[in-house]
């Protein structure tokens, strides 16, 4: 078991002040406020359209807010983009080219220093692959073709591609999608380890049963914020029918969400 204490402080890393984004007409963030500490673990939850993806893209810097501000220890996204590693859906990404694991957690590396690609760092970008698929558990893939992989290991490699940015903040969207109980057992555990790291994880998920075992804190999103802090204090049955509306009801195990003068599991 990993002992290492997670290098946590009460100062604000990242903020989100009125944070406003639109496509077109269309409002994807309104008005969102947030303040999340260095080496929190943090569910963000909501559901579909309801923003996740849409701040998880503006914290990387890859789209620009309407209003309102998002500063990364007091930077920009634009300017804190060497912090950040943003792991997205699996369904987004294009898998019909033969890569082969190296390959994958090479692409991180490259994709953020330039010069790394060069023969003179040969060394230390393979050091660096070696490290980050050690650090997931698939060292023995390194070889393997990526269409030769479960979706558990799958996630494990995208994982292991943030990894060796060397970023301080980890955006892992929709990381239990599409993989067995098991394997989501598997990388909540890696995900664990590398918060007892001192980084920063923030996690899109649909799943928010039992998020007190699982975050410190979950962000709830439905275009604006819902509520944000300790689950075991902000999942109550007012803010999931916030988020989730006429479908709230469709949420099981409910029975660890606050309720004034009921603790029935209705």
């Amino acid at each position: 078991m990993n002992t290492k204490e997670v290098n946590r402080t009460n100062t604000p890393l990242i903020i989100s002040d009125g944070c406003c984004i639109h496509f077109g007409s269309s409002p994807a963030l309104e008005s969102v406020d947030f303040s999340i500490n260095k080496g929190k673990k943090v569910a963000v939850v909501g559901p579909n359209g309801g923003g996740k993806s849409t701040l998880f893209n503006a914290l990387a810097g890859l789209i620009p807010l309407t209003e309102g501000s998002l500063t990364i220890e007091g930077s920009t996204p634009e300017e804190a983009k060497g912090k950040v590693s943003y792991v997205p859906q699996k369904d987004l990404i294009n898998w019909n080219f033969p890569l082969s694991v190296k390959q994958v957690v090479e692409m991180g590396i490259t994709s953020k220093n330039k010069k790394l690609s060069s023969l003179r760092n040969r060394k230390k970008v393979n050091d660096k692959i070696k490290k980050a698929l050690q650090d997931v558990g698939l060292e023995e893939k390194i070889n393997n073709n990526i269409k030769s992989l479960s979706g558990g290991q799958l996630q494990r490699v995208l994982i292991a591609r943030a990894l060796a940015q060397d970023s301080e903040i980890l955006l892992l969207d929709e990381a239990f999608s599409a993989v067995d109980i098991g394997a989501q057992e598997d990388i909540m555990q890696l995900i664990n380890n590398i918060n007892l790291d001192g980084k920063t994880i923030l996690i899109a998920t649909h799943d928010v049963n039992n998020l007190e075992d699982k975050f410190d804190e979950v962000l709830c999103l439905n275009k604006h914020c819902c509520a944000y802090g300790d689950p075991s204090e902000v999942l109550t049955p007012e803010v999931i029918k916030e988020m989730y509306g006429s479908h709230s009801e469709l949420i099981n195990n409910k029975s660890h969400f606050k309720t004034e003068g009921n603790n029935s599991n209705d």
